[in-house]
């Protein structure tokens, strides 16, 4: 398997520290307000790479933070009159609610900042000493220019980022660059004791220190994240978690793309930013997570309705096809003019090599509306048998139930239909299959295709039995 690594900003083989053990971390919320669509992408991309590795054989010790001390937190509880801890685990569970209708498991472990200050405490006091912190009236400062490779994951030039930064007059940092591994506690501001004074931890170095204590290593195999976090988030964890080892922090970075809204970036001063509760008022988690995979997961996708109208319209597709196998999965023979046994065992195939290249779910779902032509030729063709049906079940379970965890799903109730145009609706199609059958009569069976691939195309579909023939839409 290869996996597009930032690092090297190259595809290369993927190999794990321990043969069956894979640790990976992601990046996870700061909890303090419902998750939107952008949060939504890491959470459903490394969940279902976390399932793919887990198919591979792979014990995968997978850890995601929950951010619940941090300036936003602060400020949000002071708004809705709690404390900040009290609105961080309010959000945790409004997260998980989204996570269950997303189809997202837990992680092996969700570690939160207020349950490590201990071991964080420890880090930075690890750091002042090897000289690559400093401490000024209470917080605590990485020092930048002490670790020379700083920059490598971005790309970036430490010159040039200099350059370029803002230095206020009464700034404390030696340098611009120079981030906080610690801050002093302002006045009614949750705190904890330290060497430093009272304080509380500052960003970057939640995900370092947890990291290595719950996995259990000083390096991981994967690190994930959205791009928007590789400077300096990703930056400044390589940084002090290498100052702190002495050793490679990640083996693999691995990075979504962005979500832009109408080809502009998401963001609230833009006005569209979209919570993932309210999107699930209109689809069903399915779907928005459908949405999500079949876009490579380091390509940017452009969100709309009309997007999620298209992914809805696909997944009914492959729903149809996994229902039909259902229903004739007891009902199969051994009929010699199998064509699913075959067909499916060349696809899988296909979708493996398409995962087994840097995860690639956009290609894999091409090959499963591929199969699920296939499904439909065999049963209109009668060309399956027991061996047929159960192989092409199991490929679909496997990767559409198991893996990526799109099927079951079912639509969002739709409004009801105005009764009047529902019944002049049903009389065209009952005018349509009459003039069909009196083609097919007459031997014209061109045309009653022509009728049959149109309707097709609008997603309904033509059953021809020895009672007549029927419609239904997909």
């Amino acid at each position: 398997m290869k996996i597009y690594n930032t690092a090297i900003r190259k595809k290369e083989e993927f190999n794990s520290i321990n043969k069956n053990i894979v640790n990976m971390y992601v990046c996870g919320p700061t909890t303090y307000n419902l998750i939107h669509i952008g949060n939504a992408r890491p959470m459903v991309v490394f969940d279902a790479f976390r399932k793919y590795l887990t198919s591979l054989g792979y014990q995968v010790n997978y850890i995601q933070n929950f951010t619940d001390v941090d300036d936003k937190i602060i400020n949000k509880s002071k708004e809705e009159g709690i404390g900040p801890l009290e609105l961080a685990a309010k959000y945790i569970g409004e997260y998980s609610k989204d996570a269950d209708s997303l189809r997202v498991d837990e992680a092996t472990l969700h570690p939160k900042v207020s349950e490590n200050i201990d071991e964080i405490i420890e880090f930075v006091s690890t750091l002042i000493r090897k000289g690559f912190a400093y401490e000024v009236e209470g917080d605590v400062y990485f020092d930048v220019k002490n670790y020379k490779p700083y920059g490598k994951l971005s790309g970036k030039n430490i010159d040039d980022l200099k350059s370029g930064a803002r230095v206020d007059i009464d700034d404390k940092k030696k340098s611009p660059l120079d981030f906080a591994l610690w801050k002093t506690a302002k006045e009614g501001e949750i705190n904890w004791a330290s060497p430093w004074g009272n304080g509380r931890p500052g960003w970057h170095i939640e995900c370092s220190t947890m990291s290595m204590k719950y996995t259990n290593s000083p390096t991981l195999d994967i690190h994930g994240g959205g791009q928007d976090l590789i400077f300096p988030h990703h930056e400044n964890e390589v940084a002090q978690s290498e100052a702190y080892t002495g050793k490679p922090f990640v083996n693999y970075w691995m990075h979504n793309g962005f979500i832009t809204v109408n080809k502009e970036k998401m963001s609230k001063s833009l006005g569209n930013f979209f919570l993932v509760r309210d999107i699930l008022e209109k689809f069903s988690g399915e779907v928005i997570r459908y949405f999500i995979l079949s876009t490579h997961y380091r390509n940017p996708i452009d969100f709309n309705d009309g997007a999620l109208i298209e992914s809805e319209k696909s997944l009914t597709k492959l729903m149809n096809a996994y229902t039909h196998l259902e229903e004739i999965l007891d009902k199969s023979t051994e009929n010699k003019a199998d064509i699913l046994f075959e067909e499916f065992s060349l696809i899988e195939g296909k979708i493996e090599k398409a995962l087994q290249d840097d995860f690639n779910t956009a290609l894999a779902f091409s090959y499963f509306f591929d199969g699920s032509k296939v499904i439909t030729r065999a049963i209109n063709e009668n060309s399956y048998s027991k061996e047929g049906v159960e192989k092409a079940y199991s490929v679909l379970k496997k990767y559409l139930v198991d893996i990526l965890a799109v099927l079951p799903f079912e639509k969002i109730e739709e409004l009801p239909v105005n009764a009047d145009d529902s019944d002049i609706f049903n009389k065209v199609m009952d005018i349509l299959l009459d003039v069909r059958n009196m083609a097919r009569k007459d031997k014209n069976f061109a045309y009653g295709d022509l009728i049959r691939n149109e309707l097709a195309k609008l997603d309904i579909e033509i059953e021809d039995t020895k009672e007549g023939s029927t419609w239904k839409q997909k």
